[in-house]
């Protein structure tokens, strides 16, 4: 029987306005050490973020998205952070920011297949 192995996720926000402290989940960042994955998922329902400001600019923060997603990967285009090793990625990408893409604080759990509990928790806090 394979044991759980500890991960640490967090919440990808869009945070509008910052002074506000309003947000709309739209993705999670999963990192597991021991099964060596790191991995974001996001989703940007447009409409809905629409309606909660329609002041912002969806493929701006798409591309903030799809440089979470290279990091993670490691791919080497997307600057010296993606050359970290993984966990100082995962540390880099949920750091505090004031930006309107923030993560929220980082939650441990455990797990046996780090891709299926992302999956699992990017339905339940995102779609």
């Amino acid at each position: 029987m394979q044991e759980k192995q500890l991960f640490e996720y967090a919440v990808i926000r869009i945070v509008p306005r910052v002074e506000r402290e309003e947000f709309l989940n739209v993705g999670v960042i999963l990192y597991c050490r021991d099964q060596n994955f790191l991995q974001a998922l996001y989703h940007l329902n447009e409409k809905r973020i629409r309606l909660f400001c329609d002041q912002l600019d969806i493929e701006e923060i798409e591309e903030y998205l799809k440089t979470f997603e290279r990091i993670c990967r490691g791919d080497i285009n997307a600057g010296p952070i993606a050359k970290l090793p993984i966990a100082e990625r995962f540390r880099w990408l949920t750091a505090t920011r004031s930006t309107i893409v923030q993560t929220s604080k980082v939650h441990p759990g455990f797990c046996k297949d780090a891709g299926e509990t992302l999956n699992k928790l990017f339905r339940q806090l995102v779609l």
